[in-house]
């Protein structure tokens, strides 16, 4: 199935995270068998239609963050959850690498109760296993608005790959999440 074609009468759903800087994650997420659409953009804030430019002050409160449509006949919430918590640092507060501030906090923006609970139950068992050598920070909030980031954001690893900051700093997460997640790809169908 091509990525953006959704057809007439297929269930989706719809999950929301944000995980610092959109574009790395939004590279890992459209990979998935069953992610029919990865789109970045901001939530969780209190302008509306906020810029890229009013994001990155932090004053509006938004995160930002990949809105996720999937087929959940192919790929579960759990299993998105799980390249969640694989995909970035979730002890990190406000920050992923060199991106500051709390637009790249960590966070899932839940849907409905049952994603809420989900949710909230790997977080909890991740902290009581020791996963992570410090505890987790993500924000699990209730889902409320999201605002499709400005055009030049989306597919960026897609259509910028060999630009420093993706070659740097995107590929390697690509490369790792490719390795963990093989039969999960697309390309592996």
């Amino acid at each position: 199935m091509s990525e953006d074609i959704i057809p007439a009468g297929k269930k989706t759903d719809t999950a929301t995270f944000g995980t610092g800087c959109f574009w790395c994650t939004e590279a890992v997420f459209q990979e998935l068998k069953g992610v029919i659409k990865a789109t970045s953009g901001y939530t969780g804030g209190t302008v509306a239609n906020p810029s890229y430019e009013e994001v990155c002050t932090g004053t509006t409160g938004h995160a930002e963050a990949l809105q996720i449509i999937y087929d959940p006949t192919v790929i579960t919430y759990d299993e998105l959850l799980e390249v969640f918590w694989e995909a970035h640092d979730p002890t990190s507060l406000n920050r992923q690498g060199n991106d500051i501030g709390t637009q790249y906090r960590s966070a899932i923006f839940y849907h409905n109760d049952e994603q809420k609970q989900k949710a909230e139950h790997y977080k909890a068992e991740l902290n009581k296993s020791g996963a992570y050598d410090k505890p987790i920070v993500t924000e699990i909030t209730a889902y409320t608005k999201f605002y499709p980031a400005e055009d030049y954001h989306q597919n960026y690893y897609r259509t910028h790959g060999s630009q420093p900051y993706c070659y740097l700093v995107i590929r390697p997460k690509v490369e790792k999440f490719e390795k963990v997640f093989a039969k999960k790809l697309k390309k592996n169908n």
